[in-house]
């Protein structure tokens, strides 16, 4: 048996969407968008309000977690790790801060990279990128919310 069919077997297997939770942040119901052509993950935020305290770059921010719904507005606040410019679908350039947060998906959790960006007119409020799910879960295209119901 080669080292990719065992690492197969091991593989949960996850749908094109599906509920996660980012408990650090506060966010206990995001719909994500998992996207394999996207490399880093991305969450929707606004109203950006980058500070220092105790020596770290920290930043306060806004999101609408639900899609279609304004009213539920939660302020987060994380550690800055970075600010990279990102390349969207469209080819297009936007600086955005990186945070890095624990996520939490059916019944696993672990730490991943997001990029902060406006996502109001996007359907999902968040993308959830290779690298973060890589070696932990395979896509299935044509299955939805396999890992997790709301």
């Amino acid at each position: 048996m080669t080292n990719i069919t065992k690492l197969k077997k091991k593989l949960k297997t996850i749908g094109w969407r599906e509920w996660v939770s980012l408990p650090s942040l506060g966010i206990q119901h995001i719909k994500a968008k998992v996207d394999t052509g996207a490399r880093t993950s991305a969450l929707h935020a606004f109203a950006l309000r980058p500070f220092r305290e105790n020596n770290q770059d920290r930043i306060q921010f806004e999101i609408h977690p639900l899609q279609n719904d304004m009213s539920v507005v939660q302020t987060c606040v994380a550690d800055i790790v970075d600010r990279r410019m990102i390349s969207d679908s469209g080819g297009h350039r936007e600086e955005r801060y990186v945070i890095y947060t624990p996520i939490l998906l059916g019944d696993k959790i672990w730490p991943i990279e997001i990029t902060l960006t406006e996502r109001e007119t996007m359907l999902f409020r968040m993308l959830l990128g290779r690298s973060a799910i890589r070696r932990r879960f395979m896509v299935n295209p044509a299955r939805s919310f396999i890992k997790t119901k709301k």
